[in-house]
């Protein structure tokens, strides 16, 4: 089964020139994969996920309101104690352990949340059986253009990619 189109470009330089062209003429469902990280590439490729700082906000919120709820149950309704003829909702108290869950849940958390959203954990991808990809991670930058996209046609993408002066290889799962 076809996954993709993989295009090897010499330099990120050329990478980061065909990305714009490959997002302007209509594809949406790109990869790249790189030796090292290049600036300006995730921009790019549009990829940057604008939901993870709400994401970590909201399971921050839900951590200290925990935090807080459980403390001031166990001090004022399961537990009551007086301690000292300090009231039982003493909330000056309950800070610490409020901060440490607040920081506790939004780490876990955003663990499995990302876990989750990358699809981890893959054992296989398809990508990394092409005759290119080791390459990859030494000195070569691929583009790879999934099948999946509406706009993907194997012949016409094909052309494309190697008129952006890439070496073209098809990605099969």
């Amino acid at each position: 089964m076809l996954h993709g189109l993989a295009a090897y470009f010499e330099t990120p330089e050329d990478l980061l020139d065909a990305v714009p062209k490959v997002r302007a003429a209509g594809y949406r469902y790109l990869e790249a994969y790189t030796p090292f990280p290049v600036e300006g590439l995730v921009d790019a490729l549009g990829t940057r996920d604008e939901r993870i700082p709400w994401i970590a906000f909201t399971l921050g919120a839900l951590g200290a309101i925990g935090g807080f709820a459980l403390q001031a149950w166990v001090q004022v309704a399961a537990y009551p104690l007086n301690i000292g003829g300090k009231p039982l909702l003493a909330w000056p108290a309950y800070i610490p352990i409020t901060f440490e869950l607040t920081i506790l849940s939004i780490t876990l958390g955003l663990f499995v949340t990302l876990l989750a959203l990358n699809g981890l954990p893959l054992s296989y991808h398809p990508v990394t059986r092409t005759r290119g990809y080791r390459r990859a991670l030494v000195d070569r930058f691929v583009l790879v253009v999934e099948a999946r996209d509406p706009r993907f046609e194997l012949s016409e993408t094909r052309r494309f990619l190697e008129e952006l002066g890439a070496a073209v290889e098809e990605v099969r799962d």
